[in-house]
């Protein structure tokens, strides 16, 4: 997968298109993300001791890969991944201004 834990991506399709966030979580067997603040869906808890109160919170849903990109840190556009070979290890680098991801 192209997309890594970390990496900043935009939304590229959906209720929260265009919105920019940041990988939380990658699930490489059903290619979803999961991305900070985008796609929430409510959940409801149970009150966990006696006494307490239930509650409604809101948790990000996983995303599919193929409605996400990712954003340069160097040009901050929505750019294509290629990887290169620094000397024995491969390096991600942005297909439109060549910087390091």
């Amino acid at each position: 997968m192209h997309i890594k834990k970390g990496d900043t991506i935009k939304i590229l399709a959906g209720k929260d298109r265009n919105k920019t966030g940041k990988v939380l979580h990658v699930d490489t067997k059903t290619s979803k993300v999961t991305v900070e603040g985008c796609n929430m869906a409510k959940k409801h808890m149970r009150p966990k001791n006696q006494g307490e109160k239930g509650e409604v919170i809101l948790i990000p849903r996983p995303i599919d890969i193929s409605n996400v990109a990712i954003v340069c840190g160097n040009c901050k556009k929505t750019a294509r991944i290629q990887y290169r070979a620094d000397g024995k290890s491969k390096v991600r680098a942005c297909a439109k201004c060549e910087a390091a991801l």
